[in-house]
């Protein structure tokens, strides 16, 4: 078997352990933040597109999500109505609309967030020491790795 062949088939693997893992926790918790909110998936992509951009116009948001502004206009009109998001003069362009995520929207996405990561704690409590060491410093790497990826894009890193 070739290098790039053992590279593909741990990728893969890996990519198969992350799923199962997804899985494991989603049957666990059908009661999660994510499965109690009443939002549909592109309400929910506009909440996480606002916590990691900031308030964006309504044509931003449009263009992240692939769509025409008339549909984010009954996205964001029904996450003010949930409270989850507020819609502002843009006060460096007043013909600009700002959307921006409320407390409760933050709230939201920090509840599903951490709902994760207690289960990742849960099981990581049963891992050895050793253990513990060897994934820190797999993970660091696949911080670093993300991190390079985010500032250059294309460029391939390793």
């Amino acid at each position: 078997m070739s290098v790039d062949d053992e590279r593909e088939r741990l990728i893969d693997r890996i990519g198969g352990i992350q799923r199962d893992l997804s899985r494991i926790f989603a049957r666990k918790h059908q009661t999660s933040p994510l499965f109690d909110s009443n939002l549909t998936m592109r309400q929910l992509k506009v909440v996480m597109f606002l916590s990691a951009h900031g308030p964006a116009s309504g044509q931003d948001i449009a263009h992240h999500l692939g769509v025409g502004l008339g549909t984010v206009t009954g996205l964001v009109d029904r996450l003010i109505g949930h409270g989850l998001a507020t819609r502002r003069e843009d006060p460096h362009d007043r013909r600009v609309r700002r959307v921006a995520l409320t407390p409760a929207g933050h709230t939201l996405l920090e509840r599903i967030s951490n709902a994760g990561l207690d289960d990742f704690r849960r099981l990581l409590d049963r891992l050895d020491t050793q253990t513990l060491h060897d994934l820190c410093s797999v993970m660091n790497k696949i911080q670093a790795v993300a991190e390079q990826l985010e500032d250059h894009p294309n460029r391939n890193v390793g």
